[in-house]
């Protein structure tokens, strides 16, 4: 639907709820919806429109002439009221379409950066009305969506898929690399040989997975129904990686950030692409590898909580008990059955299912690094 709008890859990983906004908009929007196949009849029909995509007192102030209608939205009368020069204002989230034909009068002080009138005027209302505003172009045959201050251009499915074949292929080979260097840190880890390097490292290739990985989300979002596939492809690809991000973070926060793993993540997701590569800055947001973080080769003993995670059945409210007990993995894997049974909620079942485990997971790390 429409020609390419060239995007750009973001310097920063987009989160929070514009991202979700944006996102959710998107989804009303994507092939297999009923506003979707309105949009692809006013293309077919070679005409223009302008739809708003929601109704109140602002977007009611804005307006001019044109008829009331609150009827029941479809595609094909957003089709035939969109053969009128006015715009269309749709309740979407109520189903109603409730003026068309419609004079959209938006401040004429709100900054655009469209040339075409129908864009500008798009462009204007989204921004007063704070509303998601359609334009169609008739000329350019190209369908543009203005939501939270943005201009996203909506393209054929064919266009989407065959960017989103590539973003997977390129996570494909990250995780990859990322599973090389948390099996590395594993074994590390069970050696008691951990550096802020290594640590550094998976944090990195985490981070670089979960924003690719998210790039590729966007593009499910957009796909619609013709995203089937690439979904199930995605799922299996990032399964438990936002834990994992968690569980690292939980194990090598510096003593002087405090324990605000939350916090970190969200530093982390807030680094430029050039910062995310500079191993003394993730160093820092850590709170690890002295003030300036460029201590890379500095010693680091992990908590535990990876480790935990990978005992079968065993409760998240025990592991955290334990990992506060013992306070390091080393003391830990040197604890005995009884030791473990000291603490609250481990009997002697559960004490030995997790000497074993720890037992287990050791031995093969150590195997899996010299395989």
């Amino acid at each position: 639907m429409g020609a390419r709008s060239g995007r750009v890859a973001p310097l920063r990983r987009p989160r929070g709820p514009v991202h979700d906004s944006l996102r959710t908009i998107l989804r009303a929007i994507a092939p297999g919806t009923e506003l979707r196949d309105g949009l692809e009849r006013i293309l077919r029909g070679r005409t223009g429109a302008i739809v708003v995509l929601g109704y109140d007192e602002r977007v009611e102030e804005m307006s001019s002439g044109g008829f009331e209608l609150d009827v029941e939205f479809s595609a094909t009368r957003l089709r035939e009221l969109a053969k009128m020069d006015g715009a269309v204002v749709v309740d979407y989230p109520g189903r109603r379409i409730r003026r068309a034909n419609v004079q959209l009068l938006p401040d004429a002080r709100i900054e655009t950066s469209e040339s075409g009138m129908r864009h500008r005027t798009a462009e204007r209302v989204a921004k007063q009305s704070g509303y998601p505003v359609i334009s169609v172009s008739q000329s350019m045959r190209t369908v543009a969506l203005y939501a939270d201050g943005q201009r996203h251009v909506v393209e054929d499915s064919d266009v989407i898929l065959s960017r989103a074949n590539q973003a997977l292929a390129t996570l494909e080979r990250y995780k990859a690399r990322l599973d090389e260097v948390s099996g590395t840190l594993s074994a590390l880890e069970i050696e008691d040989l951990v550096t802020v390097r290594d640590v550094v490292t998976v944090v990195q290739r985490l981070e670089m997975v979960a924003r690719i990985s998210d790039e590729v989300g966007g593009y499910v979002t957009e796909l619609g129904t013709d995203g089937r596939l690439l979904s199930l492809q995605l799922e299996e690809l990032v399964l438990g990686l936002d834990p994992d991000r968690t569980l690292v973070v939980r194990d090598y926060l510096g003593e002087r950030r405090g324990a605000r793993p939350r916090e970190v993540l969200d530093e982390l997701g807030a680094l430029t692409s050039a910062e995310l590569i500079d191993m003394p800055t993730i160093a820092r947001v850590l709170g690890i590898g002295g003030p300036d973080g460029d201590a890379l080769d500095d010693a680091l003993t992990p908590r535990g909580y990876r480790v935990l995670a990978k005992v079968p059945r065993l409760p998240a409210p025990i592991a955290e008990a334990i990992a506060a007990h013992f306070g390091s993995l080393q003391t830990m894997l040197a604890a005995s059955t009884e030791e473990l049974q000291r603490i609250d909620g481990v009997g002697p079942h559960r004490a030995r299912s997790i000497r074993e485990g720890l037992s287990r997971l050791a031995e093969s790390s150590i195997l899996e690094r010299f395989a």
